[in-house]
């Protein structure tokens, strides 16, 4: 199935082998392994970002507690606003208290430096608010959505989640983004296809200050190209000297550069106030700004 879209340190936790989950038997054996590890934390908050992660986080929280457990989503100028409003629209379908928290990390100038550890303040800000309501939301714990895979990438955010204290439940069953994607079938979920969808600030080549002017424009120029790109991976990188770079799955690219859809998207580009415009020839790669850390110093905290 096509998705088409709609209008830390972990060394000290223990990751069992993943089971082969081929068949419905050990996608269901899976399945349960999830539900009865957030039935014995009592009650939970999700961080909720509307991704297929977190999403089959949630739809395991709802059938282990019920309303003990709530979804969590951090709105800043981050978030794009087609993805807030999937994100609500999916906790509604799946019968789940979804509450959002109005996050404050472009104050921090840590974060608009946009070294290697932005991902550190980002999650740093969500799980210390949602922290300090937590007697209000009424939970025990907070989880997130992170997997086996996600812990062999560059991802700042763990670091934040290991500070706080915050459980990823993927992870202590030994479930892999493959395994994910699985899960949501099992259950049914629209998501279950979704391609990953960081958050705008990710588009913005690391060393370049992230505004929410930026991450704006970012968000108007992805729109735009994806009345082109109806489903399947985009990106508008944004580069120095206000250069947009466009990435599109391979498959897609040829259909971008017709003539009449280039002019139109570079013209629009423009108008937004990037001052060059470019299709990557070799298509979408995931984290692909990451080869440039190298020449960024890192300094998360510790």
């Amino acid at each position: 199935m096509t998705y088409v879209p709609q209008p830390a340190n972990f060394d000290d936790v223990p990751v069992p082998a993943a089971p082969d989950i081929g068949d419905g038997h050990h996608i269901g054996a899976m399945a349960e392994r999830l539900v009865q590890l957030i039935r014995s934390l009592g009650s939970v908050a999700v961080a909720f970002s509307g991704g297929v992660d977190s999403a089959v986080v949630a739809r395991a929280s709802v059938e282990a507690i019920g309303d003990r457990a709530v979804a969590v989503t951090a709105v800043s100028p981050s978030l794009a606003t087609v993805e807030r409003q999937q994100a609500a629209a999916l906790a509604k379908s799946m019968g789940i208290r979804h509450v959002e928290i109005a996050t404050n990390e472009f104050e921090n100038a840590d974060y608009r430096a946009n070294a290697g550890n932005r991902c550190f303040f980002c999650k740093e800000t969500l799980y210390r608010l949602s922290g300090e309501q937590q007697t209000e939301l009424g939970v025990a714990f907070f989880v997130n959505g992170t997997n086996v895979d996600d812990l062999g990438d560059h991802r700042p955010g763990l670091q934040a989640a290991k500070a706080h204290q915050v459980r990823s439940p993927l992870v202590e069953i030994g479930c892999r983004k493959s395994d994910v994607r699985h899960l949501a079938r099992h259950w049914h979920m629209a998501v279950a296809d979704k391609p990953a969808s960081p958050c705008l600030s990710s588009r913005v080549a690391y060393g370049i200050e992230v505004t929410a002017e930026r991450v704006r424009r970012i968000e108007r120029a992805e729109a735009f190209v994806r009345q082109w790109v109806p489903d399947g991976n985009l990106r508008v990188r944004c580069e120095s000297e206000e250069a947009a770079r466009i990435e599109v799955d391979p498959s897609r690219i040829a259909d971008l550069q017709r003539e009449d859809r280039q002019s139109a998207v570079f013209a629009e580009l423009r108008r937004l106030g990037f001052r060059s415009v470019s299709i990557d020839p070799a298509g979408f790669r995931s984290g692909n700004l990451n080869q440039s850390l190298t020449m960024v110093p890192l300094n998360t905290p510790e």
